[in-house]
């Protein structure tokens, strides 16, 4: 007597798993110009190396002899996959059963997701797409809910866990509503792809039932919304682009917390400098440059990661290599608010800061600061709360820091930019003081402006004189920074910084903790 029936039982029932919700429901996901949970996974990861858990999950109905006559599978796919040659967990809600909203078995997979990648140490990648709990069929005569156990654990603790040890990554790779937003937001990198994908707390009918208000989905939670409102990084224009943007994020970070980025051997010559680093702040401060162009002229290869792009603009984040390297970018653009530093901006700039600290990965600062955003809508966005907070993350900080004072440096915000044990560099075209000239004088000697037989004249003669007596000159001379430097040398002189701090990283492995901030 032997268990064959058994066996063939298993494996049918793994067989009917990956038909998903059947070739109706895949050609109707296809039809919306949208991958399946599986065709996704194997976009994503390299060829032959998912191995999923749980293949079988799933309830039969059977019939009077005991033969399966229908089976739904758990409608959340989950397991371990290889990207960048590294082990990652990834997996997703399966739209093609039930809008992706979680039957019992795809609920209890879905959060054995972050389970799986704190347990084994791994980075995770959720690719979302579902709505979240449904209503249907909770209207029985004996609804069949039935909570946890009074002493279970919060859902909600392995979600902060996993985001406290292992990299978190997830796409929105079409309608995202309810737990799975929840899910999106709760990561260190988000990417939505244009058109197919929206993020909402609750749908355009739950909406218009609740508030009166008649939106579509894009309308309530397009990218054109999200990317602006902070709620994911990035946005691509297809899911390949998802997928690359997600792998190339991977690519900057350990495998978890007691590990550290991979170094690379790097082609490009760490002594290079570009001349075009000498002319690239204008003389006149007054006309704007690109920051963006000036970190590619330093970093490798002239490849700059960049992350939330439309989300406080007038900070810079990504990620670059200097030397085979990991660093976190944090720069100001003065094409916006002549970068001054908003309350979306410090929010920003002090998430940078804060997942770096995580994954133990250097900070380069390249400076161009005016100090925090003024005016009416800055008060009611509450602004220097938000600045303070980054100011906070920036003193607490743990990994190395790196500042190039580039253009100028003004007021309290100047503080979000240095950290303990900060290399500091300056380029001869930076100034700084506790205000503009232009704001400073305007109040420092509105009397005498006022006075003055042609007061413009006036107010620009006292500017002109102030400006010439804020060159970095002095700061060399009295060693307030550790180099003032022809812009050109800057590559070579983080790279040099690079090798002085690799062999203090090891020391950073783990956990990191903070206290209350404002």
């Amino acid at each position: 007597m032997s268990w064959e029936n058994e066996a063939e039982e298993i494996a049918l029932r793994r067989e009917l798993s990956r038909q998903q919700g059947g070739e109706e429901g895949i050609a109707l996901q296809h039809a919306k110009g949208r991958l399946t949970i599986r065709e996704r996974i194997d976009a994503l990861v390299e060829a032959e190396s998912f191995e999923e858990h749980g293949e079988g999950a799933g309830f039969a109905e059977k019939d009077e002899t005991g033969a399966i006559s229908a089976f739904s599978p758990a409608n959340y796919v989950i397991g371990f996959g290889e990207v960048n040659g590294n082990r990652i967990a990834v997996g997703g809600e399966d739209f093609t059963l039930k809008g992706g909203s979680p039957n019992a078995a795809g609920l209890r997979k879905s959060v054995y997701a972050e389970e799986l990648a704190v347990q084994y140490r791994v980075p995770l990648v959720r690719m979302l797409e579902g709505g979240g709990g449904s209503v249907a069929g909770s209207g029985g005569k004996r609804p069949q809910t039935v909570g946890s156990p009074v002493n279970a654990e919060p859902r909600f603790k392995i979600i902060a866990q996993a985001m406290n040890t292992v990299p978190v990554v997830s796409g929105a790779m079409g309608p995202v509503a309810g737990f799975p937003a929840g899910r999106l937001v709760a990561s260190h990198f988000s990417v939505m792809v244009k058109e197919i994908s929206q993020v909402l707390v609750a749908g355009p009918a739950v909406v218009e039932r609740a508030l009166g208000v008649s939106l579509t989905k894009e309308q309530l939670g397009g990218w054109r919304v999200h990317t602006r409102s902070g709620i994911v990084n990035n946005v691509a224009d297809t899911e390949e682009d998802a997928f690359d943007q997600i792998r190339e994020f991977l690519s900057y970070m350990p495998q978890n917390v007691w590990e550290l980025p991979e170094r690379f051997h790097s082609e490009d010559d760490p002594n290079r400098a570009d001349e075009a680093l000498l002319d690239i702040v204008p003389k006149d401060s007054r006309i704007p440059f690109e920051m963006r162009d000036l970190i590619r002229h330093v970093v490798d290869d002239g490849h700059f990661f960049e992350i939330s792009p439309f989300y406080g603009q007038g900070q810079i984040t990504g990620f670059a290599r200097l030397d085979g390297a990991v660093v976190g970018i944090i720069a100001n653009d003065c094409k916006h608010f002549a970068g001054a530093m908003t309350a979306t901006g410090s929010q920003k700039a002090k998430r940078m800061m804060e997942l770096c600290d995580t994954f133990h990965i250097p900070i380069v600062n390249f400076l161009d600061e005016p100090g925090f955003m003024i005016g009416p809508d800055a008060e009611h966005e509450g602004t220097i709360r938000y600045g303070m907070s980054a100011i906070a993350a920036a003193v607490q900080s743990t990994v190395p820091w790196a500042t190039i004072a580039i253009h100028k440096s003004f007021g309290v915000a100047s503080a979000a930019h240095y950290a303990p044990n900060n290399y500091k560099l300056a380029w001869p075209s930076w100034e700084m003081g506790p205000l503009p000239v232009e704001g400073g004088v305007a109040v420092a000697f509105h009397k005498e402006i006022a006075a003055a037989p042609d007061p413009e004249a006036k107010r620009r003669e006292l500017e002109l004189k102030l400006m010439a007596n804020r060159s970095p000159f002095p700061m060399m001379e009295s060693f307030a920074v550790h180099e003032l430097i022809d812009p050109r040398e800057t590559r070579s002189r983080l790279c040099q910084w690079i090798d002085w701090i690799e062999p203090l990283l090891a020391e950073l492995k783990g956990p990191v903790t903070w206290g209350m901030r404002p």
